[in-house]
């Protein structure tokens, strides 16, 4: 394999000395005979350093290096925006003896979802749309090892540019990039997505509405990046682009958002991102028609008035404003009475989408990698209260622990791992918090069980030596492994391994979970709503629940638990020592390796060597 690096200078009157000059360094970089920069096609991509010491960079694959590079500088349609971008810019041109068509498309359409992905850590903009993935051909086996390869060649030469793999796929960016693979059912149902937007605005529609519904962990949002992708980058047969907005209530999640949106050119005609809260997006006036809004989190859009919001309901405003309004939904996320869907008003929106053809469910487990045993298990404690005995399980760690102490000493463990790196202490709401009102005692709102005490999320803040970066997602930012986090914080994200802490709203009596909200110190999920007869109630015991499940489904590898009712406690200690006795009762059997078949990894790896 060749990755060749020059720094290279343009300008308009040097592109036929360029010519000259890029084929000389290559052919004395790689004089072999065939030459794999200059005979064989390859890939490429082009680096130069913008604000905040950040890269941009271009990434592309071609059959003519020399040819390419000078058409980037010639022939580009804004090229006076391009020289200026990619004067000093250094290029990476990589080489390989099985690369053909079909494999260097690959590679391109893979460099583009890794480097994309880094966002604030090295990368300010990405230049190029999403490549073309293949689908089998002939060299195919080699995609994976062949790429790992690459990426630490140009690790080697750049580190600061190109992250370790394991870093880059467990950013939050990574797990909600638009370059994804979809599921099968994604796949279905983003088809149907485009189908629809295009109807709706062919034939001048409005008020169309698109429901998916699925619960934690079944790829909403991978379908609503990938799905945004494709239709604000389609092009009509006008001529015109479409007119696409993101929407999401969450504070993370809209951060998280809006740095894909810089880092993919995610701009509207008047040069402004298109990712948006719904009260801001409701209270807009744009100079032109939204063909298309995407709601994430659609269960966090208000259903009555709010600081922010004067209307009686966030996701009737958005239709209103849309041709399309594309809602991801799960009714077992609603955390506050505001949020609160009454039976009767979220059966208008689903039979609006029905009656269209517009409703479908995801029901596919993508994040948390589990046996089903493990998953019908945190089912029954979310869901319907009960705690059956803990499945033992070779994939997926449950484990209970005696004190929030050594809770948090096994998460920091995990945290020091690369693989395990995003592990984080997590908690029910009930302890208080103001991020307007200074505590009354002590320097941080806090977590307090017995002596032991840790600081809610964003508290950590106020200390001055604290390096803190709003634009990363809270769990990604070192220090908040010493910290609580709650789920304003972590709703919508993936962490390795969630270290739940269990507060006193959530018990054990008569040999089933109960939940108490006087214990709960999240008042906009126990105070009293109006609904729309104009009578009174509370959702305490059921938006905690809520909570409960967003909390107990945030892992990935593991669930580490502690809980602060005793009987709980020694519950869930009983139903975990059950499973261990059970484990060291079985009987074991014995397994014979198969024989490996020819072109196995560590064939390809070795061919790859030669």
């Amino acid at each position: 394999m060749s990755v060749y690096e020059p720094v290279v200078i343009y300008s308009a009157e040097e592109t036929d000395s360029f010519r000259k000059n890029i084929k000389a360094n290559i052919m004395a970089f790689h004089n072999e005979k065939p030459n794999l920069l200059l005979d064989y096609p390859v890939v490429y991509i082009h680096a130069w350093k913008t604000t905040n010491d950040l890269y941009d960079v271009y990434i592309g694959e071609s059959n003519d290096i020399v040819d390419r590079t000078i058409s980037h500088w010639n022939d580009h349609a804004d090229s006076k925006k391009w020289q200026s971008k990619m004067h000093d810019s250094t290029i990476y041109v990589i080489g390989h003896k099985l690369f053909n068509k079909s494999l260097t498309l690959d590679i391109e359409n893979k460099l583009i979802q890794y480097i994309s992905s880094m966002g604030d850590y090295s990368i300010h903009q990405v230049h190029n749309g999403r490549g073309n993935p293949q689908k089998k051909y002939y060299t195919h086996d080699y995609f994976i090892p062949l790429f790992n390869d690459i990426w630490k060649s140009l690790r080697e030469k750049n580190k600061q540019l190109f992250f370790p793999l394991d870093e880059i796929e467990n950013l939050s960016l990574f797990k909600a990039s638009p370059m994804h693979t979809l599921t099968p059912s994604q796949m279905e149902f983003q088809q149907k997505i485009v189908n629809r937007v295009q109807k709706a605005i062919n034939e001048n529609k409005q008020g169309q509405l698109i429901f998916i519904q699925g619960e934690a962990g079944t790829g909403k949002t991978v379908l609503t990046s990938h799905t945004f992708y494709d239709l604000f980058n389609m092009k009509l047969e006008s001529g015109e682009k479409v007119h696409a907005c993101l929407l999401v209530n969450h504070t993370e999640q809209k951060n998280l958002y809006s740095t894909m949106a810089r880092t993919l050119n995610f701009k509207d005609e008047n040069n402004e991102y298109v990712v948006y809260k719904p009260s801001s997006f409701i209270r807009k006036n744009f100079k032109y028609k939204i063909d298309v809004s995407f709601v994430d989190e659609a269960h966090l859009l208000l259903t009555q008035g709010d600081r922010n919001y004067s209307g009686k309901n966030q996701l009737e405003d958005i239709i209103n404003k849309s041709r399309v309004t594309v809602v991801m939904f799960d009714e077992n996320q609603i955390l506050t009475a505001q949020q609160y869907w009454e039976a009767q008003i979220l059966e208008k929106f689903k039979a609006l989408a029905k009656k269209q053809g517009n409703f479908f469910e995801l029901t596919d487990q993508l994040r948390i990698k589990a046996s089903n045993q493990t998953i019908e298990w945190i089912d029954s404690f979310t869901k319907e209260k009960l705690l059956k005995q803990i499945p033992f399980d070779k994939d997926y760690e449950i484990k209970i622990f005696d004190s929030p102490k050594s809770l948090h000493e096994a998460i920091k463990e995990r945290s020091f791992k690369q693989e395990s790196k995003l592990s984080r202490l997590i908690a029910t709401f009930d302890w208080s918090y103001s991020d307007t009102k200074k505590p009354q005692k002590g320097i941080y709102w806090s977590v307090e069980i017995g002596d032991w005490s840790l600081p809610w999320n964003r508290e950590l803040r106020k200390d001055k030596s604290v390096q803190k970066n709003d634009s990363k997602a809270w769990h990604e930012q070192e220090h908040t492994i010493n910290e609580v986090g709650s789920t304003y914080t972590i709703q919508g994200f993936d962490l390795a391994y969630a270290g739940v802490i269990l507060g006193p709203s959530i018990t054990y009596r008569n040999g089933k979970i109960t939940i108490d909200p006087t214990k709960s110190a999240n008042n906009r999920a126990v105070q009293k709503r109006t609904l729309s007869d104009n009578s009174k109630k509370s959702f305490g015991e059921i938006l905690i629940q809520h909570e409960l499940r967003v909390l107990m489904t945030r892992g990935v590898k593991g669930l580490y638990i502690y809980a602060c009712d005793e009987e709980l406690r020694n519950a869930l200690k009983v139903r975990y020592e059950e499973s261990q006795k059970e484990l060291e009762n079985c009987v074991p059997f014995k397994y014979t390796v198969p024989k490996i078949q020819p072109l196995e990894a560590a064939d390809i790896k070795a061919k790859l060597k030669t």
